[in-house]
């Protein structure tokens, strides 16, 4: 199977892109084709060995639009044309909706000007185009100004005809047969009236302009709110530097040429242009846009920087780690427009009522001028509720319902370095009622730290620069924490063992100013003479927190302890009590011993630990959990996460963690905080809601409106709709579906 994305042109509303859909989904071979209309994408998975994409090709333009292979990752020079083109189209949009909407209120001017109603006085107009001494004039200065409006209301009728042609009416088609009529039909009292004068008063010139006026208002304030809805990926896509300063040539390259080796020199106030280490020079480098850490991060030599980040003060030579596709903006970017490309299962039932619901409305707009013909009303009466039948009913808002809010909503969690895999997922996570957290890198920091030093009757500083002095020769993770920590406490400068000895299982045994030092666990010191009881009952209180307590004497004599843990992270306590909140269970999940997993349980306030699982066996116990109903969350950062992460409900990778649980969760919280896993539960709740909100408008709105515009209120003695309020109806609709969804932009999490 081969899965490939194409850019779908030509479409404008929801019965556009269900048309697309049907289309290729009969192709041969075709698992899954689907379009999202906001961002104009369609996402087809099909056999290789069944269809090409020249059929696919050929299938959406037979259908009446256009399709080409979707650009992956095009540089930032391609983004910044693309958008600019499309800011030109909206300018020139905008130029003609006011030349339009000027025509069209001096034709409502003249129209109407002379039927006012509550007995207002009629608006003054020259006798030369008065109806009532001539009604030629008078009509064909309607005409002309109708005409212009026609025009920059094109592309209406060249969309709408010729999907109509196709097979696969729309929006378009239905303004263009609505707004047409009505030309038609003035057009024939036009030729009519020098035959008889009383003709002047069955013309519609106004309902055929104003109409098209108004949905050209409401499609622009569409375009302009869904140019907002894309900003995301628009500005992660710019992050990227087109060029790089080769530090070895100081040559300038583009950013595309940059292999995996290189060293680039990054100047103040630039963006690195790919991720990497930093070999040379110290620095402040604002990661906000990728993480949504609002405060710059400190860099110096042996540091990983992201590509796209800022530098902010210093000099640094970056040697590049990853290029292209492998980069972590890229990744972001590809998270994010998956996100925005895969619909939400909630989006498919509107998408079926979209794609059946355009064909629906043009048998009830003829089905109702057939029944008001034949009770006896005039043509004029007729042309008017088939007319207003057909503006009222777009689709739009049932269409831009979810995506909008979908594309905002993945947009939002982008900002605050959550990455959201897929609509579906972002839905879904509004259910999660149990969080199964791993403990180690996501609980707790990940690395060792000191955590106490006791020393036995002598300083601290004593036994601290002994330590220093005999764990700087070890590679140990828990000799890098003694020796972290001492370097902290001035302690980097210590003089060097004369001989120094690994004793494996127990510690180390060094010869320090002709003393022997010996660091290590109880055995090791017992084994040698050392009396340690004086601090045993220590030793076990922080071995029972899961900590490890090491030794150390000197000459046979006793210096004390340090005790070494992974520490708790400082805000992991208090995202588990915002997960309480919620009314959501959390689960501590990890394979250390019961008593050091019971004591980290206890700090956070998780309401169960299951400790001493093996790697292999977390999978197991995800499913375990979701077998009892429960719809669970995995939150992970390591390699031995990823089959839990891919069996949970929702699988959720910390971004610092091994590229293998990215790649296996649904969603990536960048910043490495836990306070993300309650925010990304808000986002997906917040989603929801303002999808429920958009759909309940959609649907209202065309159940109201349409029985209204037929002509039920009229039946009963209510006046009858005018195709101008339909029109304003509709376009009201669309933009306040995407209003509502740009609201979402502005939550807080």
């Amino acid at each position: 199977m081969r899965e490939e994305k194409y850019d779908i042109s030509g479409m404008h509303c929801a019965a556009c892109s269900a048309s697309v859909e049907r289309v290729t989904r009969k192709l041969p071979g075709v698992e899954r084709s689907e379009v999202n209309l906001t961002t104009g994408i369609m996402t087809i998975a099909y056999d290789e060995s069944q269809c090409t994409q020249e059929q696919i090709v050929a299938k959406v333009e037979k259908a009446g639009f256009g399709a080409a292979l979707h650009l992956e990752h095009p540089a930032p020079a391609t983004v910044q044309n693309a958008e600019d083109a499309e800011t030109a189209a909206l300018k020139r949009r905008k130029i003609e909706l006011i030349a339009a909407a000027v025509f069209s209120a001096v034709l409502l001017y003249v129209s109407m000007g002379q039927m006012l109603p509550f007995g207002l006085p009629p608006l003054p107009l020259p006798d030369l185009f008065s109806m009532h001494t001539h009604p030629m004039n008078f009509a064909v200065l309607q005409l002309i100004l109708t005409i212009p409006v026609l025009y920059f209301g094109r592309n209406f009728f060249h969309g709408g005809f010729k999907s109509l042609f196709h097979g696969n009416p729309n929006m378009d088609s239905l303004v263009a047969i609505g707004s047409g009529c009505s030309f038609a039909y003035s057009l024939v009292m036009t030729f009519l009236i020098s035959d008889d004068p009383s003709y002047v008063h069955n013309l519609y010139y106004e309902s055929a302009a104003v109409v098209l006026t108004l949905v050209s208002l409401g499609k622009f304030l569409e375009s302009r709110n869904m140019q907002k809805t894309k900003g995301a990926i628009t500005a992660l896509m710019q992050l990227s530097p087109d060029t790089a300063i080769l530090a070895d040539t100081g040559r300038e390259v583009p950013t595309s040429q940059l292999k995996v080796g290189d060293v680039v020199l990054v100047k103040p106030g630039a963006r690195v242009p790919a991720d990497g280490t930093v070999t040379q020079g110290e620095s402040s480098v604002n990661e906000a846009m990728l993480t949504g850490e609002s405060l710059p991060v400190e860099k110096a030599v042996g540091s990983e920087v992201i590509g796209g980040s800022v530098n902010e003060n210093g000099v640094l030579y970056v040697q590049v780690t990853r290029t292209g596709d492998d980069s972590t903006l890229s990744r972001i970017i590809r998270f994010v427009e998956d996100a925005q490309g895969r619909k939400a299962p909630i989006s498919k039932t509107a998408d079926k009522v979209a794609g059946v619901f355009v064909p629906v409305v043009m048998g009830i707009a003829l089905l109702a001028a057939v029944i008001w013909a034949i009770a006896g009303q005039p043509f004029s009466f007729v042309l008017r509720v088939f007319t207003s039948v057909l503006v009222i009913a777009c689709p739009c808002a049932l269409g831009l319902a979810t995506p909008t809010a979908i594309m905002v909503g993945t947009g939002l969690g982008a900002k605050h370095g959550i990455l959201i895999r897929s609509g579906e997922i972002l839905e879904i996570t509004h259910s999660v009622d149990t969080v199964v957290l791993d403990k180690t890198g996501t609980v707790t920091e990940g690395t060792p730290a000191v955590t106490e030093v006791l020393p036995y009757q002598c300083a601290a500083d004593d036994l601290l620069s002994a330590a220093a002095a005999v764990e700087a020769v070890s590679a140990h993770p828990l000799a890098n924490a003694i020796t972290a920590y001492a370097q902290e406490h001035g302690f980097g400068d210590t003089a060097q063992p004369e001989r120094f000895e690994n004793l494996s299982g127990r510690g180390l045994k060094a010869v320090l100013g002709g003393e022997t030092v010996l660091a290590g666990n109880r055995r090791l010191l017992e084994e040698h003479g050392v009396d340690v009881s004086p601090l045993a009952s220590d030793a076990e209180r922080l071995a029972a927190q899961g900590q490890t307590p090491m030794y150390f004497a000197k000459g046979g004599t006793l210096l004390g302890l340090i005790s070494v843990a992974d520490p708790v992270k400082e805000t992991s306590a208090a995202a588990i009590q915002k997960m309480r909140e919620q009314g959501i269970r959390t689960v501590l999940l990890t394979g250390d011993n019961r008593a050091a997993a019971e004591h980290i349980g206890s700090l956070v306030g998780v309401d169960e630990v299951i400790a001493e699982v093996l790697p292999e066996e977390k999978a197991g116990v995800v499913e375990r959990l979701q077998s009892q109903g429960r719809k669970v969350m995995m939150v992970g950062d390591g390699i031995n996460d990823a089959p839990a992460l891919t069996a949970a409900t929702v699988g959720c990778a910390i971004g610092s963690g091994s590229d293998i649980a990215i790649e296996s969760a649904d969603i990536v919280l960048m910043r490495s905080d836990l306070q993300d896993v309650p925010r990304a539960i808000r986002l997906s709740r917040l989603t929801l809601r303002d999808i429920k909100q958009n759909l309940f408008w959609a649907f209202c709105y065309n159940t109201i409106g349409i029985p209204i515009a037929a002509g039920l209120l009229y039946a009963f003695g209510g006046p009858l709709l005018s195709p101008m309020f339909a029109g304003a109806a509709m376009s009201l609709s669309s933009v306040c579906v995407v209003g509502n969804a740009l609201r979402l932009g502005r939550a807080k999490l």
